[in-house]
């Protein structure tokens, strides 16, 4: 047995709780172990009184095996080893203290075992439970709809959908347009707005905040964004705003305060400044720091508590005076962990079931214990996807291994509150990255909605938008295809999600290559959901009930097609 691949790591992803009362244990091993046992009781009781209980094998990652078990221990209190047994005949016992030969000797020492000493449950990873069945919809408010021309600013252009935006083009695109459109987006399902920012700037895309109170002009006012959300909260569907507190835009009072004033001024200390004066800027010696190397973007200093009471005053303000239920926060990872503490204590006092979704490209533990964010935008998830399936540039069993691994790096609390993209105002459309084949966009689509995680469709998605990396990414919506074949695909993949949310949210995920070469995905919760997709290149039979399928018929499933079963 390959011991030097058994890992486990108590109060973490390994071990965590799931109510009061229950704990849900992980190993992980290489994939030569064929059982694994747990030997558990209450801290304090004999080691006589241990009950046993057998692992589940959960999944299997590129290079691990993940063995899982909940257990139950009503006085909150937990000691346990883990016992192994190996495909080669090996036993061994694993603790706190290494391995012992599974014999009777070695569950008698009371060092080895791991301990929690007890289950406080204000410590306990909590996510709220309206996210698992929100079907999120991303808006860039410039581009979705132009409901009231009287705002448009100079030079707008006119709305046309096979445009290629520039970096500095306008369309109009405001508030109204959603408000409009609001029963557009229930028709197809939708039950969460996740706005692009809104509040005052000087560019199209507003991560560039002047005002942080103020809905910028180009979109509306506040009377216009209230009546919005109680529309919106009047049909089912939550609200989240986008949160750009890692920077400020240069056009801000506070920035331009420093620019004239340098070190005299009394936002000094609200930025990282490493010489004045701050202007010229030169991304080779910068005399300042920044989002990227966007000079129109200066880094706020959040260690700062000037900083972060004007930051927090922001966030609650939006919370208090408007009802939103979520933010989405800009550039996450590159923020203090403790203001991120602070932000989800601010927000939860008012609203507990809050959602806090931060934005990282990578692994995100330390984001994810339950103090700071409920979940992260899932790009390291939904990469592996578009890998697979939209750029064909990783195998199905690669990816599906992949993605175990990255289901293994959390909670289920978290994996649940995750936001599933597959684009975004930052990336290429799924149907160019497809190569223009919506059969290849659609699938993947499919396959998303399987996943454990809060789905969410980039504005236009439904109406099969082409377009490359930003700015191209962005152009006005294409009303025209409302209603059309690609529109209908993706309203039932909508409707399949939210009808089956309590098993496709919460419910155990097993991911696996079948020897015919279709991705296997089995959901199990309040019912068991299974899905077939076909990567192959060819037509391959199957034999399956189909309560939502395309390109499947008379048990062939063409390539680029899938099959989802409920039983």
């Amino acid at each position: 047995m390959q011991t030097a691949a058994v890992r486990h790591r108590p109060e973490s992803e390994d071990c965590y709780l799931v109510t009061t009362e229950t704990m849900k244990l992980r190993l992980h091993t290489g994939r030569d172990v064929k059982a694994v046992y747990v030997h558990y009781c209450d801290v304090h009781e004999p080691l006589t009184n241990l009950k046993k209980q057998a692992m589940d094998l959960a999944g299997h990652g590129q290079v691990n095996d993940y063995w899982e078990t909940t257990v139950t221990l009503p006085l909150h209190r937990a000691q346990y080893v883990f016992e192994i047994h190996g495909e080669d005949g090996e036993e061994w016992v694993y603790g706190d203290r290494g391995f012992r030969k599974n014999e009777k000797e070695s569950y008698e020492d009371p060092n080895n075992y791991f301990k929690l000493p007890y289950f406080h449950a204000v410590d306990m990873t909590k996510s709220p439970d309206w996210v698992k069945e929100t079907v999120w919809y991303q808006i860039f408010p410039e581009r979705f709809a132009n409901g009231d021309k009287s705002n448009d600013p100079e030079g707008v252009k006119d709305w046309n959908p096979s445009d290629h935006p520039g970096r500095e083009d306008y369309y109009g695109g405001d508030l109204q347009g959603v408000l409009d459109h609001l029963d557009y987006l229930q028709d197809l399902g939708i039950n969460g707005l996740y706005f692009c920012p809104i509040f005052k700037a000087s560019s199209n895309h507003k991560y560039d905040t002047i005002d942080y109170l103020e809905i910028d002009p180009d979109f509306g006012d506040k009377q216009l964004f209230a009546r919005l959300v109680n529309e919106a909260h009047a049909r089912g569907m939550k609200v989240m705003l986008d949160a750009v507190f890692n920077h400020m835009g240069d056009s801000s009072m506070q920035w331009q305060d420093v620019v004239k004033n340098g070190p005299n001024s009394r936002f000094a200390n609200w930025f990282h400044i490493n010489r004045f004066p701050v202007e010229p800027y030169d991304p080779a010696d910068p005399s300042y720091e920044t989002f990227a190397f966007e000079k129109h973007m200066p880094k706020l200093n959040t260690a700062n508590p000037e900083v972060v009471d004007y930051l927090l005053t922001i966030a609650t303000y939006w919370v208090k005076e408007f009802d939103i239920d979520a933010w989405r926060l800009d550039v996450a990872d590159e923020v203090d962990h403790q203001f991120w503490k602070k932000f989800k204590a601010a927000v939860t006092a008012i609203k507990p079931d809050f959602y806090v979704l931060g934005e990282s490209w990578h692994s995100s533990q330390s984001w994810l214990n339950g103090d700071e964010f409920s979940g992260t935008m899932n790009y390291p998830f939904t990469g592996q996807v578009a890998d697979h399936f939209l750029k064909g540039t990783q195998d199905a069993k690669t990816m599906t291994e992949l993605l175990t691994d990255q289901l293994f790096l959390y909670r289920e609390q978290s994996n649940s509150a995750m936001l599933n993209v597959l684009d975004s105002h930052d990336t290429a459309r799924i149907k160019t990255v497809a190569g223009e084949d919506e059969d290849k966009a659609l699938q993947a689509l499919a396959f998303t909605f399987m996943q454990t995680g809060s789905p969410c469709i980039y504005y236009g998605t439904e109406m099969g938008m082409s377009g490359d990396n930003d700015p191209d990414c962005r152009k006005p919506m294409d009303w025209s295809q409302a209603g059309s074949p690609v529109w209908q695909a993706v309203q039932a993949i909508i409707a399949f999600r939210r009808q089956h949310w309590e098993s496709l949210s919460k419910g155990q995920t097993w991911l696996e290559v079948e020897e015919n070469g279709l991705i296997h995905v089995k959901r199990t919760g309040k019912e068991t959901i299974e899905g077939w997709f076909n990567t192959t290149g060819q037509a391959v039979s199957l034999s399956a009930e189909a309560a939502l399928s395309r390109g499947y018929e008379a048990g062939q499933l063409a390539s680029k097609g899938y099959v989802l079963s409920v039983k």
